[in-house]
């Protein structure tokens, strides 16, 4: 019985050298450099520890195998008070340890992806850059015309479509509103849609900052005067609605097609924007500059020239095509 004693007792510590052996190896395993050589953004997609593992070991997060699954598995229970594991994009750093990758699942924050929305696009255009826009899901169809504020969004991996285009509406929307509280109000401005459609017309017709105010100061003189607006771009949009340049100089045919936008043939303002005007146009059209000017033409470097006049128009028309003269 004694015997027997002895050799259970020395098998128990037997197993408890091994027990300890393992758990050391395992600890070490624990905190050791992972095979990742640099850092890398990962999906870890929704669907449990095992898809979770699975996805880590392909991308070299950790090494492959069944044993390093196990280690990671027990970890996962042993840190468990640490917090819940999150499935999103998230970036691992090179060679990190299980220890570390756990810390990543647990508080990393999802990788931001962004989208810039450039100033004057049409709707169309805007729409296109979303659909072409990776990582998102879900479609959407073309919004409002001048509904979304030209600038840069950051998004996740996963997000809909659909919803950072809410946000980009939204962020029109309070734009508009801001801006609408703080202008300098006049009679030609009666509201938020016809400050919205101006800002689309200035936004096309200049892209030197300084000038915007001024080209909005024409605008609405000539709306005080009751004279037509007389905007190309304006012609342009009636064309083809906002699906880009026509590819040609505008024609007298084209200034005399009808359309609910040709600033030659109807009075006052279009029937709505032409593009999306960015915050600085919103503010010029808020803000106009002061003067009589009623007109403006190319100066032939990028810039225009403004005339209070037909006649000082007519001479800066003549400049202009004496500057185009070879």
């Amino acid at each position: 019985m004694g015997r027997i004693l002895k050799w259970l007792a020395a098998l128990l510590m037997l197993l408890g050298l091994v027990a300890g052996g393992l758990a050391g190896w395992g600890w070490w395993l624990y905190r050791t450099s992972g095979p990742l050589p640099v850092a890398r953004a990962v999906v870890v997609p929704r669907g449990g520890l095992g898809s979770t593992i699975s996805t880590l070991q392909h991308a070299r997060v950790l090494e492959g195998g069944d044993v390093v699954a196990l280690v990671f598995r027990m970890a996962v229970r042993l840190t468990r008070k640490d917090g819940v594991l999150h499935a999103a994009e998230l970036e691992f750093p090179a060679h990190a340890s299980i220890r570390d990758t756990l810390f990543v699942l647990r508080h990393g924050r999802p990788v931001l992806h962004r989208i810039t929305v450039p100033e004057g696009l049409s709707a169309m255009q805007v729409a296109d850059i979303i659909e072409r826009a990776p990582v998102l899901t879900g479609s959407i169809a073309v919004p409002p015309e001048g509904a979304i504020l030209p600038q840069t969004y950051d998004y996740e991996w996963g997000t809909p479509r659909a919803v950072l285009l809410s946000r980009m509406q939204a962020a029109m929307a309070t734009a508009l509103d801001t801006v609408w509280r703080g202008r300098d109000p006049v009679p030609e401005i009666p509201d938020r849609r016809a400050l919205l459609i101006l800002a689309s017309m200035v936004e096309h017709e200049t892209a030197i900052p300084s000038e915007r105010p001024m080209v909005a100061r024409v605008f609405i003189n000539r709306l005080k005067q009751g004279m037509r607006l007389q905007s190309d771009p304006t012609v342009v949009y009636g064309l083809n609605q906002g699906a880009g340049p026509l590819g040609h100089a505008l024609t007298r045919m084209d200034l005399d097609t009808p359309s609910p936008y040709n600033t030659y043939t109807l009075p006052g303002l279009p029937t709505g924007p032409i593009c999306a005007p960015g915050q600085a146009a919103l503010e010029a059209v808020a803000h106009p500059a002061s003067g009589n000017a009623l007109y403006f033409v190319a100066n032939g470097a990028g810039g225009h020239l403004f005339a209070s006049s037909l006649a000082e128009h007519n001479r800066n028309v003549g400049a202009y095509r004496g500057h185009r003269t070879p």
